[in-house]
């Protein structure tokens, strides 16, 4: 269970440096955002009670708006840099974004700032640095 995710995150990066060769890189998140959202779908409705709409905090729906913004951006960003760099330098840079949440997180939500993620977010960063060195 441990490795499916990761695996998951390494298949996207060179299914998507493969599938935005030949096309441009907005068309290309826009296909894989389309998947995604009937294969997201298909699980929330397969997999548990449904929830009307209207039972949904207006909070609920802006913060959940919001991320998904972000995540429009983060993914036109990143099919953009797949398509112009190597999946091997590119998939590092976008994990930059552990360190970010770490500090993120203990701004805005709370989350203490402990020594050892800390310590991760610095080894996150060095081995991002490392690898985009030639």
């Amino acid at each position: 269970m441990f490795l499916r995710q990761p695996l998951a995150t390494a298949a996207t990066a060179i299914f998507g440096k493969i599938g935005v060769a030949q096309i441009d890189s907005n068309l290309a998140t826009t296909i894989r955002t389309t998947v995604i959202l009937a294969f997201s779908w298909g699980i929330a409705l397969s997999t548990g009670p449904p929830v009307a709409m209207s039972q949904i905090a207006p909070r609920t729906w802006t913060f959940l708006g919001l991320s998904g913004l972000a995540t429009g951006a983060s993914w036109l960003c990143y099919y953009r840099a797949l398509q112009l760099g190597p999946a091997s330098k590119v998939a590092p840079i976008d994990k930059l974004s552990v360190a970010l949440v770490i500090l993120l997180a203990a701004v805005f939500l709370g989350e203490p700032l402990t020594v050892k993620k800390c310590l991760g977010g610095l080894l996150i960063v060095a081995g991002a640095v490392t690898l985009r060195w030639d």
